[in-house]
């Protein structure tokens, strides 16, 4: 892989932006890697498990001299950066970001970057519920979208530059207008933690009454349900507040079709019951054959089979 980029200055050092590092250095896409976090622990942290080649607690050092800059903060903080970062920014220096939110972003970055950069937002649909910069793997990337959000009068050769750098990684790339991610991704993701979060939030609340039989017998939907609430919690809360139309949207949709659920339930609608799970049964099928999940949905339960008491 020849060097695409010089310099890349990775603004946040969590599980994206440590990833998007030990990626970066095994395909050979980048020459130097600058690594910038707030707190100086993290950046200790980085240092430690040599991730870059220049490490700053102050983000306008890290993009000097950088071709390309990847902001990698909670989406409430990328206003901050933007700000922080933009009078130090290269000539012709391609911007992005990985947040899950895009319209919110492009509102709070753009005003703040120089006309003399391209800005091409950015959001990697991958994850894990662990954090920090320990939690980041190279292969996090493999076979997923990274979907692209520039504005119509974006720089075609840039586009195409930062498409390459996150083809580089294994991925697949899409793009689409910034409006139309967040009405996709509300309900592809931003819905289903919220629900998530809601469920073991409740749970949490039996349990004071149960005294521990919730926690305790807690069967595979339940498991996988604290497998998503687990993620961080800073991240996701600005999310939902820079997402909150699509969310809100997707939201009433599914409180119409929960009371559907519920009459069904009640009026002991069986067919009504059965053809709802049949057709969610083939979406799961097809996901699995899309490539973007594994037929065994364990999320780690395996490692406990020896030991059941530990499930």
């Amino acid at each position: 892989m020849e060097v695409k980029f010089e310099r890349l200055a990775l603004i946040g050092i969590g599980l994206i932006g440590s990833s998007i590092a030990r990626a970066a250095r095994r395909s050979g896409i980048v020459g130097e890697i600058a690594i910038q976090s707030r707190r100086a622990e993290t950046v200790e942290t980085a240092r430690r498990l040599a991730l870059g080649d220049a490490y700053t607690t102050d983000p306008a050092e890290a993009v000097r001299g950088a071709d390309l800059v990847i902001v990698c903060v909670p989406v409430g903080a990328c206003e901050d950066v933007a700000r922080a970062i933009g009078p130090a920014l290269a000539e012709g220096a391609l911007v992005s970001d990985v947040g899950s939110v895009k319209a919110s972003i492009i509102r709070q970055m753009q005003p703040h970057l120089p006309a003399h950069v391209h800005f091409v937002p950015a959001h990697p649909v991958a994850g894990t519920e662990h954090s920090g910069p320990e939690a980041g793997f190279a292969e996090l990337f493999r076979n997923r979208w990274c979907i692209l959000t520039p504005a119509p009068e974006a720089d075609r050769a840039a586009v195409a530059r930062l498409r390459a750098f996150w083809e580089a990684f294994g991925a697949y790339v899409e793009e689409m207008p910034a409006e139309h991610h967040d009405m996709v991704l509300a309900i592809t993701s931003h819905v289903p933690h919220l629900i998530a979060y809601n469920i073991v939030g409740t749970a949490a609340h039996l349990e004071e009454v149960t005294q521990s039989e919730v926690m305790k017998f807690a069967a595979g939907g339940f498991r996988d349900f604290t497998r998503i609430a687990a993620s961080d919690p800073t991240m996701w809360r600005d999310v939902f507040l820079n997402n909150r139309e699509a969310v809100l949207e997707m939201l009433a949709r599914f409180n119409e079709d929960l009371t559907a659920l519920q009459r069904a339930i009640r009026w002991g609608d069986g067919d009504t019951l059965f053809e709802l799970f049949a057709r969610t049964r083939a979406i799961r099928r097809g996901i699995i054959e899309a490539g973007q999940e594994v037929e065994a949905p364990d999320f780690g339960r395996g490692q406990l089979a020896a030991d059941p008491h530990k499930a």
